[in-house]
């Protein structure tokens, strides 16, 4: 099928994708054995710029936006070997801290998250939290000497074994009212109290699921990244884009299988005709392709939004996004592994792992039905149930 376009892409953007889109069919598909070639792949795609698109050009950045990032992920997909990790580092600890980190905070992290010498893990929930945020019980305490100690459990954090640091998402309390507010910090891996265990996932995925325990970290004042009382505006400044980045990852998976089955119902013959030309075929896999389309074209929107600073409206538009890429996504894989029969659960079409693989989508960074409370809410302004 031919590169897709969407009505954002200007001829940078199009050069972008057809560039990553080359780069990444000279890689094998990943998978869980192949974790040497995925840090490969990590390094020659930091060489090239790709991992940095969307950070500032003065620490050594593309200068685009979630927009450019997207398009890396979602070819890099396509090809068959994405990169989990862009959602988390430069997407969302990147842009966090693009935004509100102070000159040191850039100066130190931004460069090589840019070229993928750096990596940063991002922690924010909790094993008793599920999708409800507000009961985070990871807490920071403020010290005299202006430095923090920071308290609790995250779970399911992707690559902490091989990232540099993890940006924590805390509560510290407010002074003025008590309540607790989020904030967010930056824990380097080695510090004092800061460990993890691995969680075996069904999932096969080169880069691994982690548990962390913080148990009386102590952090310098600078770990605090932007203001204390910003709160949830900065919390969703790194939300956003992992949202927007979890719909490119999915699109790229989408968009890999449905290439896998269209190959094949093209060439498949049993009787007299190729199976793609029977409709029973045929009109699953034209289907996934418009829902694919269509998923795309609200990713697009949802970037466009955020990069142009509007955070409200790229609220509701990447939670769409999101949605319609994992639900296009797994109707995709579910058919393409159909089309191939009993050939689409063998290792030789790599179709059958992806069927877990493309759940995600639905599950994380917030599951479907989450996204279908916030539209009813927020768009159609619905009462809550909770």
């Amino acid at each position: 099928m031919t590169s897709p376009h969407t009505p954002v892409d200007t001829p940078e953007r199009v050069a972008l994708r057809a560039a990553v889109s080359s780069f990444a069919k000279g890689h094998a598909p990943g998978g869980p054995q192949e974790r040497d070639g995925v840090r490969q792949l990590w390094a020659e795609a930091g060489k090239l710029g790709y991992l940095g698109v969307n950070l500032p050009e003065e620490y050594g950045g593309g200068g685009g936006g979630i927009t450019e990032l997207s398009i890396v992920l979602e070819e890099l997909g396509a090809a068959g070997c994405p990169l989990l990790m862009l959602v988390v580092s430069p997407a969302i600890c990147g842009t966090v801290i693009a935004r509100f980190g102070t000159a040191e905070q850039k100066e130190r992290w931004l460069p090589g998250l840019a070229d993928g010498s750096l990596t940063m893990a991002f922690g924010i929930t909790e094993p008793d939290a599920g999708s409800n945020s507000h009961r985070i019980t990871t807490t920071a305490r403020r010290e005299d000497d202006g430095g923090w100690i920071l308290n609790g459990r995250k779970v399911f954090i992707s690559g902490v074994d091989i990232a540099d640091a993890t940006l924590i998402v805390g509560r510290t309390e407010d002074a003025r009212t008590g309540k607790l507010k989020p904030c967010l910090f930056i824990v380097p891996r080695e510090a004092h109290g800061f460990s993890y265990r691995h969680i075996p996932m069904e999932l096969a995925a080169a880069e691994k699921q982690f548990e962390v325990v913080l148990d009386d970290v102590r952090l310098p004042a600078d770990a605090l990244v932007g203001d204390e009382d910003a709160g949830l505006l900065q919390l969703f400044a790194g939300l956003n884009p992992e949202r927007i980045m979890t719909a490119a990852f999915a699109l790229g998976m989408g968009r890999y299988a449905l290439d896998k089955a269209v190959d094949y119902a093209r060439t498949r013959q049993v009787w007299k005709e190729p199976i793609g030309a029977h409709q029973a075929i045929a009109h699953p896999l034209a289907q996934s392709h418009i829902e694919l389309e269509l998923a795309r074209l609200m990713m697009a929107k949802a970037a466009y939004l955020y990069d142009m600073g509007d955070d409200a409206g790229a609220g509701e538009a990447a939670n769409m996004a999101k949605y319609a890429a994992g639900e296009a996504t797994v109707k995709a894989v579910d058919q393409a592994v159909h089309t191939l029969g009993g050939n689409g659960l063998t290792a030789e079409y790599g179709l059958a792992r992806l069927i877990t693989a493309a759940r995600v989508a639905r599950i994380a960074p917030v599951s479907r039905e989450m996204i279908l409370n916030y539209v009813s809410h927020q768009t159609l302004g619905l009462p809550k149930s909770y």
